[in-house]
């Protein structure tokens, strides 16, 4: 393997191990601050990986034909960044992300009847089976007492950020250059997230300044890893090292809040990340 490719893969790792911590940081703060103002910190800490884009390219980076398709992009993602944050305020560290992970099960459900994109039987069985994993966490009626909705909001997060996806495919067919595309959800998140934040307004303590602080320059350091690394090696090779943040997270929920899954829990978690491997798999076939 060539050096590259392995920096590609450390980087992907290191990235995963540094949204875990994010994700730690946003679930010690409890849901003690309105989650308006988790998301517009979250967001605007990412203002920074991508001022260097605004800088080359000056105020022509923002222009658009699009802007109802930036402004399905920024909502959606919005969506699925508060669904993921009130989740880690109220489940197992590891669940979340676990369920996350179930982004791209959505996607290739929602290729064929929204980008009308052909799924081929193998990718729809692996979605599939996917699923059977989330019905092993949720256990519909017993696992889930108590917090059915909060399971269906993250789930729905996930739905949120699939569309978010789906959204950036078709602004990219349309000709959006990935710059725009990146900086208009930067820079209007962020509005946007104020908007909500302003009139829910509670002024932090020094500790939960500090873990807005630190969810927000974990998460921005995480991005820019994670960039260079699908810029070093192909996606098929480096994807599935996305879910080690299972792990680290896992880790880390059982180190600090003693979570630790139950059977079932853990056997669902490793079909959705087998399922989820299996579509990268699949995904890298006809460009080999």
């Amino acid at each position: 393997m060539s050096p590259s490719r392995r920096r590609a893969i450390l980087f992907v790792l290191g990235a995963a191990l540094l949204y875990a911590c994010a994700a730690a940081c946003v679930k010690a703060l409890g849901g003690a601050l309105p989650l308006a103002m988790v998301v517009l910190f979250r967001s605007l800490f990412a203002l920074p990986v991508v001022l260097p884009l605004l800088l080359r390219s000056g105020l022509a980076g923002l222009a658009t034909r699009r802007p109802g398709g930036h402004a399905l992009r920024i909502g959606f993602g919005l969506i699925g960044m508060a669904a993921t944050f009130h989740g880690l305020a109220t489940l197992p560290i590891a669940t979340v992300t676990a369920l996350g992970f179930t982004m791209p099960l959505f996607l290739v459900l929602l290729s064929r009847p929204v980008l009308g994109e052909p799924v081929s039987p193998a990718r729809a069985a692996a979605a599939l089976a996917g699923f059977i994993g989330v019905l092993l966490i949720l256990r519909p009626g017993l696992g889930a007492a108590g917090h059915g909705l909060d399971y269906a909001i993250v789930l729905g997060g996930a739905l949120a950020w699939a569309l978010a996806m789906m959204t950036i495919r078709r602004l990219g067919e349309a000709g959006e250059p990935a710059t725009t595309i990146v900086l208009w959800f930067a820079i209007g998140g962020s509005v946007v997230a104020a908007v909500f934040a302003l009139p829910v307004w509670i002024w932090p303590d020094p500790r939960q300044w500090a873990l807005l602080v630190g969810a927000g320059l974990l998460s921005g350091a995480a991005q820019l890893l994670m960039t260079e690394a699908y810029r070093s090696a192909e996606t098929a090779l480096i994807a599935p090292f996305e879910y080690s943040g299972i792990l680290w997270t896992g880790a880390l929920g059982l180190l600090i809040w003693a979570e630790a899954p139950d059977p079932l829990d853990a056997a669902g978690i490793a079909i959705l990340i087998g399922c989820g491997v299996a579509l990268w798999r699949l995904e890298a076939r006809p460009a080999r």
